[in-house]
């Protein structure tokens, strides 16, 4: 008997060690295709910080435009605007292929080696169907178009048509009248802020990378973000809600051009 015992025994050893084999060279060949699919997806992401850039120089010309008098300054508004929509359009493309590429990825991990094979097909499916639902309201929505239109707005609020000749005059007026008003602390560092952001809900200003750090802080935690503002009622700031304030930053930028030229003057230098 104990000589019949021991071939069953290495019979089933080695019947685990190729079940074990096969199941490492399975997760090795899903690793190695999925390692090419996440280096093709960083590529990607690099494309949506050059988007991203690209509508903030857009946001920066339409300003320019806004506050320059002139008849054709709306056809050229309108331009800037269907570029800023096009831009939009294809950060939500690549911002969904991203998920799905992710989604379905995380799937095909826990499955047989095979169904790499399927990927494509798979992935071409899944996005057909998400794409199919985006809609126009939701480019619209997009936080750096929205951005553009709230600036560009504000912007146009500070012209004077009837007066063009004087227009550089009276802008400099309002800034300087506005900056006066606002506040360009940030309230979580107490510091002037560099990229000045806008809560759309409660209207309040934060710097960029404060504001995000903390948000992602809270998210660690699952708690939610109040408004660092004292008095206000926003218990919960979400990334969502916040747009970049292009002309606060415009007044910023302005207001350290004057205070550096005021010093460099001969009469300020010791």
């Amino acid at each position: 008997m104990p000589t019949a015992v021991k071939p069953r025994r290495r019979r089933r050893r080695s019947d685990r060690l190729k079940r074990n084999r096969k199941r490492y060279f399975h997760v090795l060949d899903v690793n190695m295709s999925l390692s090419t699919v996440h280096s093709t997806l960083s590529s990607l992401k690099t494309c949506l910080t050059d988007i991203g850039t690209g509508m903030d120089i857009v946001t920066d010309v339409a300003l320019d435009v806004a506050e320059t008098a002139g008849s054709e300054n709306d056809a050229v508004l309108k331009k800037l605007e269907l570029m800023m929509l096009e831009c939009a359009k294809l950060d939500q493309e690549i911002n969904c292929f991203v998920d799905v590429v992710n989604c379905v990825t995380a799937e095909v991990r826990n499955q047989e080696p095979e169904a790499m094979f399927r990927l494509k097909s798979l992935v071409k499916d899944k996005f057909t169907e998400r794409h199919g639902r985006l809609s126009e309201g939701e480019l619209q929505n997009h936080v750096k178009m929205a951005s553009f239109k709230e600036n560009v707005r504000n912007a146009l609020k500070t012209g004077n048509p009837e007066a063009a000749e004087n227009m550089e005059e009276e802008l400099d007026e309002d800034i300087a009248v506005t900056q006066s008003e606002v506040n360009f602390t940030c309230p979580l560092t107490q510091v002037e802020m560099v990229n000045p952001m806008k809560n759309r809900k409660c209207n309040h200003h934060y710097d960029r990378d404060a504001i995000t750090g903390m948000i992602k802080a809270r998210q660690n935690q699952k708690k939610k973000l109040r408004c660092p503002v004292v008095g206000c009622g926003n218990t919960d700031v979400k990334q969502g809600d916040l747009i970049l304030d292009q002309i606060m930053k415009r007044q910023i930028q302005k207001r350290e051009t004057t205070e550096a030229r005021f010093w460099s003057t001969p009469t300020h230098q010791s």
